[in-house]
């Protein structure tokens, strides 16, 4: 599976113009992150605030209690909640583009 950064760099050298969001454009529209884990739990869950106030969540959790490190807890609740970040932002720039 390639990475955001490596489809970045083939969607340059393919000479692709057109109107889209790019990795920035999804962290630009991040203003505030915050994480919890429930209490006695494996459960990390990342709240995502974007520049419009809207919230997406994100989750993580090991099966293995042994297994749990709130870094990688939030790093993965982060990504998750992140990922979700793309539909909403190619909502608005289609709807932008539908207006033009």
């Amino acid at each position: 599976m390639l990475s955001e950064s490596e489809i970045e760099a083939q969607i340059r050298a393919s000479g692709k113009t057109a109107p889209r969001l790019t990795p920035d454009d999804i962290d630009a529209a991040i203003v505030k992150d915050d994480y919890h884990v429930f209490p006695g739990t494996t459960l990390t869950v990342c709240c995502l605030t974007l520049r419009n106030g809207f919230t997406v969540t994100g989750e993580s959790a090991s099966a293995s209690p042994e297994n749990f490190d709130w870094q990688i807890g939030q790093r993965i609740a982060r990504e998750n909640a992140r990922q979700k970040i793309w539909a909403l932002e190619g909502y608005l720039l289609r709807e932008r583009l539908s207006r033009a």
